[in-house]
């Protein structure tokens, strides 16, 4: 962070005001800004966080974040621009036919000028995007979508299934925002309601506050849910395995007060009439090294196969390439979160983008091979950035047909 502060201190020089009154004022708001930014990630082993109101320790880290991020940006543009000059130099000194540096635009400005107004106007923007897109965190958006199968049973058909994702209980800071989402659930009369994952962040008290709120999900053919990678508590340092233990045996109490049937490496059986269809939850399964692998499709899936149309809950999408689609070719339709669409990217028809998509091959919404179908919710909550830009919070109502 300091020698990005350096860095584009020296973008700032070039392009302030010739008055010493204003530009001796951008300095020392630039470096005010700064200081304040590195001294308190300094003290931050030493600083009791819990202790200070959570909007407060959220929406600073968050400032600082967007800070580093857009400086970096900025950075890259006034790094080419050195590349540059630097390779005129060398060229010049090579063979003898000194460079001319003040090379201008249409505008009447330096190269060397328009590329530090750009890096700074292209930073900027993101930073203000970021700072934006905190009003975004609450603004629950409905995707409809209408799924079609050969195999559904005829009784199953014009089922509506609302799927949500990614709930992270512990970044909330707003129960009236979190109630809208919850009536904009329930105004669906949803028939069947799943939840694929991260129930909190990390510890199972974080729904103390919030249970009043979900447990007012309801639907005729029940509520099921199923574990995402952090709800195991694997990102926190317990006093001992027994507290991460009981941690985790509270929050699966918790699905239960909730009224939610949490499915470990299991299968229920769904009826109407005489017509059936098998409903799969797993634990957290990814094929990334750096997420856990608890799910059990071995356990999940033996009995399932008599019934005619399956759907899979899998907190992690990219299980879907590494081993449903390959070995469970049966699976009809999966269901999973975890990538939040990484809360900032670019939705427009029939284009979208994240930087998630360079991780992850599947990241949100609805991919088909062959016969087999994987919808990908965004996420209800939020955690780290505590907003959304491009890619809103979602609530995913599905249509079977």
């Amino acid at each position: 962070m300091v020698v990005l502060d350096v860095y584009v201190f020296q973008a700032i020089k070039l392009i302030a005001p010739a008055s010493p009154k204003w530009r001796y004022t951008i300095f020392g708001i630039y470096w005010l800004i700064s200081i304040l930014c590195i001294t308190l990630l300094i003290m931050l082993p030493n600083l009791n966080l819990e202790s200070y109101p959570k909007p407060l320790r959220t929406y600073v880290m968050a400032t600082i974040v967007g800070l580093f991020f857009s400086k970096l940006i900025t950075s890259i543009f006034l790094l080419i621009d050195d590349i540059r000059r630097g390779a005129m130099w060398i060229i010049g000194k090579l063979f003898s036919n000194p460079s001319v540096e003040v090379i201008q635009s249409s505008s009447g400005i330096t190269r060397s000028t328009f590329m530090t107004w750009m890096g700074i106007a292209i930073g900027g923007t993101l930073f203000g995007t970021l700072v934006y897109g905190f009003t975004n965190k609450y603004r629950y958006h409905l995707n409809r979508i209408r799924l079609a199968y050969g195999n559904l049973p005829a009784a199953f058909k014009g089922m509506k299934i609302v799927h949500i994702s990614d709930i992270h209980s512990g970044s909330f800071m707003d129960k009236q925002a979190v109630q809208k989402g919850i009536d904009k659930i329930m105004s669906e009369k949803p028939d069947l309601i799943l939840f694929t994952g991260d129930l909190v962040n990390d510890r199972s008290t974080e729904m103390d506050e919030y249970m009043g709120i979900f447990n007012q999900l309801k639907a005729p053919m029940g509520v099921y849910s199923t574990l995402g990678n952090h709800d195991y508590g694997d990102y926190v340092r317990w006093d001992s395995e027994k507290a991460k233990h009981d941690n985790l045996e509270r929050l699966k109490e918790v699905h239960r007060e909730l009224g939610w049937r949490l499915l470990m490496n299991e299968h229920v059986v769904l009826e109407k009439g005489t017509d059936t269809i098998a409903l799969l939850g797993v634990e957290n399964w990814s094929s990334k090294g750096r997420f856990p692998k608890y799910g059990k499709m071995t356990q999940a899936y033996p009995g399932s196969e008599k019934h005619p149309f399956k759907i899979l809950m899998s907190h992690d999408p990219s299980h879907w390439d590494a081993e449903v689609r390959t070995q469970y070719k049966d699976i009809d339709l999966m269901l999973s979160g975890h990538t939040h669409g990484m809360q900032f990217g670019v939705e427009l028809p029939g284009f979208k983008w994240s930087p998630v998509q360079y991780m992850y091959k599947q990241w949100a919404g609805l991919y088909e091979e062959q016969n087999q179908k994987l919808y990908i919710n965004r996420g209800f909550g939020f955690i780290g950035y505590p907003g959304r830009v491009g890619i809103l919070p979602e609530i995913t109502v599905i249509e079977l047909g």
